[in-house]
């Protein structure tokens, strides 16, 4: 078992987590209000009485990027996991379908499977987990006989009151932590570091959803709405579900 220090774990975060910030606004200023209407559920909002056009605008953009957010800090947090385990197991990532991470630890291999949190998917989705946990022991038991392999569901924040579950033990929050580092604290040592910088790049992001919300909702009136400033929900579901339809945004005047 080898040690990582505090030093190497912060050096990490503030070097990668310029990618996360990066790739959060280049979605957010690439993203175009067509693309932005048809992903979401217009009789959803007609149903939460959303009557104007910047409410609309900004509901729709939010929802959209915390969806987008929390994928693209998931795979922040699974290299800075496969980080800490390789200084510390010799940890490494897996080349196994569906397997992030694999290391050794008191004779017994581990194969991880790293989510974001516990609730991260459907019955579907775990039993596609099961089904690759399941396949990656076959392959390993029979080039290493001699090990005892274990299964892990490793979730970055939360918890599970019953991680056992069977095939596979679902360890959250803390707990999956100090499995890939041996540190009790690790958890609680690694929220500092991500806020370094945070506030400089947040005012940047700031701005251009600012602009982003406020050319939207512009080009949202011109679209669907009428003089009188109604919003005109059934051409935005037209737009949103027609089979055929020739509705097309048109542009903001330069």
């Amino acid at each position: 078992m080898g040690r990582i220090k505090r030093d190497e774990i912060i050096g990490f975060i503030e070097h990668n987590i310029q990618m996360f910030y990066g790739n959060r606004l280049n979605k957010l200023m690439k993203l175009k209000l067509g693309e932005l209407l048809k992903r979401k559920n217009p009789y959803l909002f007609k149903a939460k009485y959303i009557i104007t056009a910047p409410e609309l605008v900004k509901t729709i953009l939010d929802a959209y990027l915390s969806s987008q957010e929390e994928g693209i800090f998931g795979g922040f947090l699974e290299e800075l996991a496969i980080f800490i385990c390789g200084k510390v197991y010799n940890g490494k990532k897996s080349s196994a379908e569906g397997i992030d991470l694999e290391f050794n630890k008191e004779d017994i291999k581990y194969l991880v499977s790293i989510k974001s949190g516990p609730n991260w998917g459907n019955s579907r989705q775990v039993q596609k987990m099961k089904d690759d946990f399941k396949h990656a022991i076959k392959i390993l038991s029979t080039n290493t006989p001699r090990h005892k392999i274990d299964a892990i569901c490793g979730c970055c924040y939360g918890k599970d009151k019953n991680p056992d579950k069977g095939e596979y033990q679902k360890l959250c929050g803390q707990q999956f932590w100090k499995f890939i580092s041996g540190d009790e604290s690790l958890y609680v040592d690694i929220i500092e570091p991500l806020g370094n910088k945070a506030k400089e790049k947040n005012e940047r992001f700031n701005i251009e959803y600012a602009k982003v919300v406020n050319k939207f909702t512009m080009q949202f009136a011109i679209n669907f709405c009428d003089f009188d400033g109604n919003i005109l929900w059934e051409k935005l579901v037209k737009y949103n579900s027609a089979k055929e339809s020739d509705l097309k945004i048109r542009p903001l005047p330069k």
